[in-house]
């Protein structure tokens, strides 16, 4: 019995150092596939250290005991579930077609890929332009065209004005790109994992990226909760009985 504590207990701070390390793939005889992997990495970096490790302990125990999640059916319960609800009130974008196709994948009926891209790119696009930094776009924006104008003679009361007028509009289209890019590059990628309930073709669609934006967009118009509740909904979600 000691000696099996013992192993447990190696097996676990092997994969919490693993998770604070973000090694690309999890410690030996974890029950983590890729994607769950890259998923818990990005939620663990996003935990303040003490809640970040103890969810880990709770992630391990869970995999050690009900093993590897089949297919994506984990995922379909959690965007439903959780990621989807949280945008929909942080963001105020409309998820309910996506949220349909989600739904109804989690039960085993998944869509096609092109009605999956549709129902994704409104999504993605509200996603990114909420996650872009505009604070730092527009400080830099701002003090570029500032010193600009200063060193082509304009008055500073001038050169500020004029660093404004330039932060805001540069801002706001850097944003829009941002989204389009991401939602163009993300949208057919996601919808053919999904299409497909491919495991390896989601893994390669950068969850962790994705989560972080989830954190980023939800953030600025929360208490700050976003990671512990999207980390929170994962555990429930690698549980959720079937509907």
């Amino acid at each position: 019995m000691a000696h099996t504590a013992s192993t447990t207990a190696d097996a676990m701070e092997a994969f919490r150092t693993a998770l604070r390390a973000r090694t690309a793939e999890p410690p030996p005889a974890t029950e983590a596939p890729t994607w769950l992997w890259r998923l818990a990495t990005a939620l663990h970096g996003e935990l303040p250290p003490p809640d970040a490790d103890a969810w880990a302990t709770r992630l391990h125990d869970l995999l050690r005991t009900a093993g590897a999640p089949a297919g994506l059916r984990a995922v379909h319960v959690w965007q439903t579930d959780t990621v989807l609800p949280l945008l929909a009130e942080a963001v105020d974008m409309d998820t309910a077609a996506s949220a349909d196709l989600h739904r109804a994948a989690a039960r085993g009926a998944t869509a096609d890929r092109d009605t999956w891209r549709a129902a994704l790119h409104p999504v993605l696009l509200c996603l990114h332009e909420a996650a872009y930094d505009r604070a730092s776009a527009y400080a830099e924006g701002h003090a570029g065209a500032r010193d600009y104008a200063l060193a082509n003679g304009h008055s500073a009361a001038e050169a500020d004005a004029y660093g404004h007028e330039y932060a805001r509009l540069s801002s706001g289209a850097n944003a829009r790109a941002f989204a389009e890019t991401h939602a163009e590059a993300l949208g057919p990628a996601l919808a053919a994992a999904y299409a497909a309930d491919d495991c390896p073709a989601y893994a390669d669609t950068y969850p962790g990226a994705q989560v972080r934006a989830v954190v980023r967009a939800s953030t600025a118009r929360d208490d700050g909760s976003a990671a512990q509740h999207l980390a929170e909904g994962l555990l429930t979600a690698l549980t959720a009985p079937r509907r």
